[in-house]
This record gives structure tokens, sequence and C-alpha cells, in this order.
């Protein structure tokens, strides 16, 4: 064989060769990825654990009884929606539980329990019927961050056995059922209308109150002011004695406003033969509070306002 056939046969043989190496090597190896583990058993016993990322070389892992099983590290969360309980009074509530957790121990993640994460929701939902169903509805609804402390310590001790650190637990959504939240709405607003019709009541008593309060402080006032009026007529009667003419006219008007109090003006001081009080009286026009001069009498203000008497 000539050096061109030579280098034609190398060429197709590593052709050949390297994929054949590269299978043979993928074969003999396994890859580990950050945040993940591979347990590797033979004849179905734990041989060896393989957590640090990169290629491991396994050169039996060809053989039948090798088997290699990925586990993954990473954080994870799980929601166990429709928990349904009974609180301390019996009402029916369905609680949403949501949790985040990471396997610690690969290993006993996966020969410890056969179904960790079926496990895990039966073990929640016992812990939420265990120490929600003690509460009335309303603690649960106030107290969701303690209750969810509360469920982490309860079900900690049994899922460190299995591998599995839960941290933190929250009690997503508290709902009831639609006739049980019908029947609550019906006394919310029954009770509404009762404190409604409380204020009411209380507003009214409150204005009733004030007004017998402002009606008996009118009348202590109205009392006083009247107990004012005849010191101050005597006060105005004092100073009247001092201007002996405007006395006596004031008490000649008095006098005449006491015999015909119900008449606008009165007439007097005619002699017989002239005019008569009630002609006089006629004189005046329809509407006009002057009275028109008469020969001899004299017309007087009868102390009204709006009339006089003569």
């Amino acid at each position: 064989m000539n050096q061109e056939s030579l280098f034609v046969i190398g060429f197709a043989l590593g052709l050949i060769g390297v994929p054949a190496l590269w299978a043979l090597a993928g074969l003999l190896r396994v890859e580990v990825e950050d945040g993940e583990a591979i347990l590797v058993t033979r004849f179905g016993k734990l041989q060896a654990t393989l957590q640090t990322p990169g290629w491991h070389w396994l050169p039996d892992r060809v053989l039948p009884w090798v088997h290699c099983r990925r586990v993954s590290l990473r954080r994870d969360f799980r929601t166990i929606p429709g928990v349904v309980i009974n609180d301390s009074r019996g009402t029916t509530v369905i609680v949403d539980v949501w949790l985040e957790l990471q396997v610690k121990d690969p290993a006993k993640a996966a020969f410890a329990v056969d179904d960790w994460d079926r496990a895990l929701r039966n073990l929640v939902s016992h812990a939420v019927t265990s120490i929600l169903g003690n509460r009335k509805f309303e603690e649960i609804l106030c107290d969701r961050s303690e209750l969810g402390r509360l469920l982490q310590r309860d079900i900690e001790a049994e899922t460190q056995r299995w591998g599995i650190h839960i941290d933190p637990v929250f009690v997503q959504r508290v709902s009831l059922l639609p006739s049980v939240t019908q029947q609550i709405l019906d006394t919310i607003s029954a009770r509404l209308e009762r404190a409604k019709a409380d204020i009411e009541e209380d507003g009214r008593q409150k204005v009733a109150l004030h007004e017998a309060e402002t009606s008996a402080q009118t009348a202590t006032l109205m009392a006083r002011a009247k107990g004012q009026y005849p010191a101050a007529v005597g006060r105005a009667l004092e100073r009247l004695r001092t201007q002996p003419e405007v006395l006596a006219a004031y008490e000649e008007l008095y006098e005449l406003n006491q015999l015909r109090p119900h008449r606008l003006m009165t007439f007097r001081g005619f002699k017989d033969g002239e005019i008569r009080a009630v002609d006089a009286a006629m004189l005046a026009p329809a509407g006009d509070t002057t009275v028109a001069p008469l020969p001899t009498g004299e017309a007087k203000s009868n102390g009204h306002p709006h009339s006089g008497n003569t």
C-alpha cells in the first residue's frame, strides 16, 4: 500500500473512531449539573451520592445492575389547595396552603419515603385540620402568619426524616362554602341594620335632650328678662319725675290707653254743640295715620307705635 492509501484509511478510521470514543466516554461517565445530585445504586443498594457539578467517571455504568437517579436540590414550592376543615364553631372553611421546600438529603428523599410529594400533601392536610380546627373563622383570617409558623413547626420533624427542609409556610387563601358565605353576609347585614338603628335612636335622644336643655335655658333667660322689665320701668319713671311736664303727658297717655286699648284713636275735649268725637274720628282719611286739625278739640297719641289717642 502506498502512502496515500494509508492516509485515506487513517482518516476514515479517525472519522469513525472519534465519535465512537465520545460515545464510549458518555457511557462511562455521568454529568452532574449545578443544583442537583445523582444517586448511584448497585443491585438496588446506594453506593455513592454525587453532588459536585461536573463530569464523574463511572466505568461500570453500562452494567445492567448499576442505576443513576437524579434528585433536584433546588428550592421549590408546593401549593396544596382545597383543604376542608371545620372551625371551633362548626363552620366549614376551605384553606389553601403554600409552602417552600428544598431537598437537603437526597438519599433520604429517595429512599426514606416512597413518594415524599404525596406524603407531604397528606401531612400538611392533617396538620391544617388539627391546628386550624381549634380556632374560630375570624382568628384564621387574622392570624394567618402565626398559623403558618405553627404549621411549619408541626410538620418539620416529619419532613426532616425525609431529608426535606420546609421554610416558609403560608395560609394562602381562606374561603367558605357559598351557603355559609350567604349566611355570614346576612348576619353582617343584620348587625349593620341594628347598629344603624342604635345610632339613629341615640341621635334622637341627644337631639331631644339638647332641645330640652335649650328650652330650659330659654325659659330661664326669659324669666330673667321679664324680671328686668319692672326694674327698667321703675328707672324710667324715676328719670321722668325729674321732668314733671313729660311725666304728666305720659300719665295722660297711659290713662287714655287704659280707656279704650282696642281703639287706634280716641277723641275728647269737644264742648256741647261742637262736632262729636265719633264725627271727628270719621274725618281722618282711610290709610292716613295723621289727624286733621279740629276747631277746638285736640288729638293725642294713645302710646301705640302706629296709633294715637286724642
